[in-house]
């Protein structure tokens, strides 16, 4: 008889890193499996959400000046309920939210934030397209005492681990910890998230971009000479574009290109959020072998200032997000 393939989970995978990570401990995978209990939960009121009637606003607009949509609302409660009573969290951070959650201070104890994105391209969930949540983890700063925001306030660099889940026709989770971006697939038939992929890697070229280019005439001149370029028979581009960062991400990352969402002249200091889309991100795309950048630095080097910042964002193929940078600096 053939013998079946071992089940191999998120926890259990990370925790095959003991000895050449420092955080592959089991409280650590605790943390982790709050994570993968949310998501878990949040893929099963999407999937049901036309029949439980919680498609739609509540008519209350966030501290990011959007429409809050009742999906945002149980995706971020569910969240913070399944993290909070994990013991080895200080601090959790939602884009959702004013301030953040002090579960406990910044003791041995609580020592990791989480921050995250609870449902990312919410605004299409009425037209069935691919939403997802964001998350990226920290270590309480050793020096910054019982200042929350220092802890909250640090460098993607700084970043323990970060990822996203995907809600789809699967729903797939891929993080990293800096050691390879892994990825797995929800199997509904045992409820938990299995290897799909070790070690995925970006195509370092692919000719798609990916941007919303009803805006392109409040770009920099730099970009809109790129978006040009990109158009000619010789370039031989293609245009994909979603309107969730997410969906537009995972494509990319899968199959090569760029995304872009560029500084404007109404909103000159970009529109995506650096905690909680840019940095995560950026590090699941570093370690896959892509690059990110602001147009001006890399945006893991980037310190932050708010908890609530904003940044333009440069994300793909090594190769593509560098020829955007040659536009712009040209």
């Amino acid at each position: 008889m053939t013998e079946k393939p071992f089940i191999k989970t998120v926890e259990r995978h990370f925790l095959e890193r003991k000895g050449r990570n420092p955080h592959a401990t089991t409280e650590f995978c605790w943390l982790l499996s709050g994570i993968t209990l949310a998501t878990k939960i949040i893929a099963s009121q999407i999937q049901r959400a036309g029949l439980l009637e919680i498609v739609g606003e509540t008519g209350k607009v966030n501290v990011q000046g959007e429409e809050v949509q009742k999906l945002d609302v149980i995706a971020n409660d569910t969240l913070v309920r399944c993290l909070g009573y994990r013991g080895n969290i200080g601090l959790l951070v939602s884009e959702e939210d004013e301030e953040p959650h002090v579960i406990q201070d910044a003791t041995a104890a609580g020592k990791y934030t989480v921050l995250f994105d609870p449902l990312d391209g919410s605004s299409n969930i009425n037209a069935n397209v691919n939403i997802g949540t964001i998350f990226s983890i920290l270590q309480h700063d050793p020096n910054a005492g019982g200042d929350i925001m220092a802890h909250v306030l640090q460098p993607g660099s700084k970043q323990v681990a970060a990822g996203y889940v995907i809600y789809g026709s699967s729903t797939v989770l891929a993080y990293t910890a800096g050691y390879g971006v892994h990825m797995f697939t929800l199997d509904p038939s045992i409820g938990a998230f299995v290897l799909a992929q070790e070690n995925v890697r970006m195509p370092t070229l692919g000719k798609t971009y990916s941007v919303n280019e009803a805006n392109s005439r409040q770009f920099p001149s730099g970009v809109q000479k790129y978006l040009d370029w990109v158009k000619t028979e010789e370039a031989g581009y293609s245009s994909r574009y979603i309107g969730s960062l997410v969906a537009d991400f995972h494509r990319t990352l899968m199959r090569g290109g760029v995304f872009l969402y560029p500084p404007t002249k109404k909103a000159p200091s970009g529109k995506l959020r650096l905690l909680y889309e840019a940095n995560p991100l950026a590090f699941v795309a570093e370690q896959a072998g892509g690059m990110a950048s602001d147009g001006q630095q890399r945006i893991l080097d980037k310190k932050p200032k708010a908890m609530h910042e904003r940044t333009p964002l440069i994300i793909g193929s090594r190769d593509e997000v560098d020829r955007v940078l040659y536009f712009m600096k040209g």
